[in-house]
């Protein structure tokens, strides 16, 4: 089958009247301090990115740009991507914005995944490596005081959901977070830790291959899948009260993760995520709606 898956005193008197001389003079001394201070600069954003970051990352655009706009790829694959951010660059108005993707551990050492079959355990140390350098970027540029979006569609998606249930919120500025799921099937991630694949009939039934893939990188693409889509999101992210800054795209007919379930959407919503939905698959929801979310996550147009 197609491989598809992809936040004290002397008198009262006294006392009084000394409180409010001091409290008095320390208003005066205060407002004189706030008035000669200035705010602090913004820090100058160097002309080029360090070459310790290019190492991480494919990208266009200027380098000195305000706003950074960061791409956790899809997939998973094992080769850094390049379409994503191209698509981004000539259909988007990206003036001021430099668009950035992100290697992952097995894009930076695809030989990880050649040979022998991985576990579920190393898969889920090569995701942890990716969240960190995934964080690492963002905090480069943040640190340089740029705005930061940060996209995930696909497996993207369930890598935007960890960083931020591993660093917080407030990582960076704004999410957009497309055809992911929250909590997918059981049965889906336990299926590709035997290096099986599956797709939901309808969006809602999951459909899984009896036999592991042959291509034994295949089979550890689909532990790295698994790695991610084991966690229960909705638990992981449930401590963060404000969720407002992501934006979730999902399609109810997707095939690819399945549709959000009622619990998750409702988790979405108690979280004042913005939401949209429609009935596309897993394609469709995303070249349907990728230029309205675009728009309500980062207004791009």
């Amino acid at each position: 089958m197609k491989r598809i898956f992809l936040k004290m005193t002397k008198s009262k008197f006294h006392f009084v009247t000394k409180l409010i001389l001091m409290v008095f003079f320390t208003i005066i001394t205060a407002s004189c301090a706030s008035d000669n201070e200035q705010p602090p600069e913004a820090p100058e954003i160097p002309s080029e990115i360090s070459q310790e970051i290019k190492d991480l990352i494919y990208f266009r655009g200027d380098e000195n740009a305000p706003i950074v706009l960061i791409n956790a790829q899809g997939g998973p694959d094992n080769v850094l991507a390049t379409e994503e951010v191209n698509f981004i660059s000539e259909n988007f108005n990206t003036t001021d914005i430099l668009t950035v993707n992100v290697h992952q551990a097995q894009t930076l050492h695809p030989n990880i995944l050649d040979d022998t079959d991985i576990t579920l355990n190393q898969a889920i140390t090569f995701n942890a490596e990716s969240i960190e350098i995934l964080d690492q970027v963002i905090t480069y540029f943040k640190n340089e005081g740029r705005t930061v979006y940060v996209l995930g569609v696909s497996f993207g998606a369930f890598m935007v959901q960890d960083l931020i249930a591993t660093k917080g919120i407030d990582t960076a500025d704004r999410y957009l977070i497309m055809v992911g799921r929250l909590d997918i099937n059981n049965s889906i991630w336990q299926a590709l830790v035997e290096g099986r694949y599956g797709f939901f009939e309808n969006g809602i039934t999951p459909v899984i291959d009896a036999d592991p893939d042959p291509d034994v990188v295949e089979r550890n693409i689909g532990r790295i899948a698994a790695g991610l889509a084991m966690n229960r999101y909705t638990q992981l992210l449930n401590p963060i009260e404000d969720l407002s800054k992501v934006t979730y795209v999902y399609g109810t007919t997707d095939e690819a993760v399945g549709s959000l379930t009622t619990e998750e959407v409702q988790f979405l919503e108690s979280k004042n995520v913005n939401i949209i939905a429609g009935n596309g698959d897993h394609d469709e929801t995303i070249n349907n709606f990728f230029q309205q979310a675009f728009n309500e996550a980062f207004g791009i147009e």
